[in-house]
């Protein structure tokens, strides 16, 4: 069917019926509604948004359909999204980031989707952001700015718990991380800055008042067995969750708080403490 023989859709009917498979999807990731958007579904408004994007130039509602996708994401994002956090705290508030997060990503792939047209002719040429880029943008600064002290804290918190002995979930924490470097959009600016460098300084502390009451309370090569095993559990720590571009901040931490012995065990002991701390920093570093 060519352009001539096509019906025109006007803007307010076809958004009627874009809205109708947004409401859809929206409820079926709220768990509101078991109903999941049909091939035939995707299909019908993947051909809306085309035909309405492709009419004749008075009936060209590309922008129009670019802005209401845009509005739909902040929509969705201040009336579902924020709100959910309120009165969530800790792990819960945590659960609630990756269950959110990844509800999202969703949201933006189907809408990326339903506007294929519109990403890749209209949004290029006018250079404006793809729909992941609003999304995620839109997220950073209406939910992320708001919660990620909060959510830094309980991280910080559980990794304190953890060095102290306890069971914690780490798949969690590595969920919760990845949005912290997902977020920054090919940045590590978010993980860096708005989480690693309280973690680092909270490392400090933590090893430093450890180190204090370790070297009053054990012999010097049972003081190394615990600073190597400490060392051992922070490389674990990257493998299991935090990023990797944290492991040389950890390890010079370590350096600093555990093996360096600026408050050290008593002088007379002289070489028989000086040298084996000159040998063993180098293999704690490397295990």
């Amino acid at each position: 069917m060519s352009m001539s023989e096509r019906k025109t859709i006007d803007l307010e009917q076809g958004w009627d019926l874009i809205q109708k498979g947004i409401t859809k999807l929206k409820n079926n990731l709220e768990g509101l509604s078991e109903e999941q958007l049909s091939s035939e579904d995707s299909m019908m408004l993947y051909t809306t948004t085309y035909n309405m994007c492709t009419q004749r130039p008075t009936n060209d509602f590309s922008r129009q359909l670019y802005d209401k996708f845009w509005e739909s994401l902040e929509e969705y994002i201040l009336s579902t999204v924020l709100p959910a956090f309120r009165e969530k705290h800790d792990e819960l508030m945590l659960r609630e980031l990756v269950k959110r997060w990844a509800n999202l990503k969703i949201m933006v792939r189907r809408l990326s989707h339903f506007s294929h047209y519109l990403h890749r002719f209209f949004i290029p040429t006018n250079s404006l952001q793809p729909l992941t880029v609003v999304g995620f943008t839109r997220f950073r600064e209406l939910v992320y700015k708001e919660i990620n002290v909060k959510v830094r804290d309980a991280v910080i918190s559980l990794i304190d718990q953890e060095r102290e002995g306890e069971q914690i979930d780490r798949v969690l924490l590595k969920n919760v991380l990845d949005i912290f470097v997902e977020i920054g959009m090919g940045k590590m600016d978010c993980y860096e800055n708005d989480f690693e460098a309280a973690m680092l300084k909270d490392t400090a502390s933590y090893y430093s008042r450890k180190a204090s009451n370790w070297i009053l309370e054990h012999s010097f090569p049972d003081y190394i067995a615990k600073a190597a095993e400490c060392v051992k559990q922070e490389k674990e720590r990257v493998t299991h969750y935090l990023h990797s571009s944290s492991e040389p901040k950890l390890l010079e931490i370590c350096s600093q708080h555990l093996v360096s012995y600026k408050r050290g065990y008593n002088i007379m002991d002289g070489i028989f403490l000086v040298l084996p701390i000159l040998m063993v920093l180098p293999v704690l570093l490397q295990r």
